[in-house]
């Protein structure tokens, strides 16, 4: 089983990335669950949202304690929650910041992650730009298929017009494609170093 942690704040759509990311799991074939946990349920207060994939029907509801997937929405968090607490070496690190790793005090941290599997993309940037509105767990989704290769572009973008509509179903489509392609050319970029 393969399972996603999604960490942000209120009212930058945590659950709803949970939801997305389930819902191309699953026009892939796969089983997904999605599971939100909510604290103080207000706008800006820390949030964490679950997925869980895997080939076999999912039985587990319990929150996910050792994720193989981070996926941060504010990286004000890194240094207020424990966000890599459980996480493997060999998991997969999905960070919304046009800063390097480096630049958030995280460089040496990561040194023990595979450097493959670790990506910044500056979301809400993307999300400003295409949809208006600073909500980066679209774009998220797009590096992260993108880095995991556990889901694609296409199934990402048809769980989101599964749950949009119209103009704004189609910007969240370009901002999903576009962080996709801009995870992809690092990837890139980083093999060829």
């Amino acid at each position: 089983m393969f399972q996603v942690r999604i960490h942000g704040r209120g009212g930058q759509g945590v659950v709803t990335a949970a939801e997305m990311l389930s819902v191309a799991a699953f026009l892939e074939g796969r089983h997904a669950q999605a599971v939100p946990s909510f604290g103080s349920e207000r706008t800006g207060a820390p949030v964490v949202a679950f997925c869980r994939i895997d080939d076999h029907p999912i039985r587990s509801r319990e929150p996910v304690l050792r994720p193989d997937a981070l996926i941060v929405q504010d990286p004000t968090l890194l240094h207020q929650v424990d966000l890599f607490a459980g996480v493997t070496n060999d998991g997969y690190l999905v960070l919304n910041t046009n800063r390097s790793f480096e630049q958030l005090g995280l460089g040496e941290f990561l040194t023990k992650f595979r450097p493959e599997r670790l990506i910044s993309v500056a979301a809400t940037e993307l999300a400003l730009k295409h949809v208006g509105r600073p909500l980066p767990n679209v774009p998220l989704l797009g590096a992260f298929a993108a880095v995991s290769g556990l889901i694609s572009i296409e199934s990402v973008e048809a769980a989101v017009r599964g749950r949009f509509e119209g103009a704004i179903a189609d910007a969240n489509v370009a901002a999903a494609a576009e962080a996709y392609a801009i995870a992809r050319a690092e990837m890139e970029e980083a093999a060829h170093v």
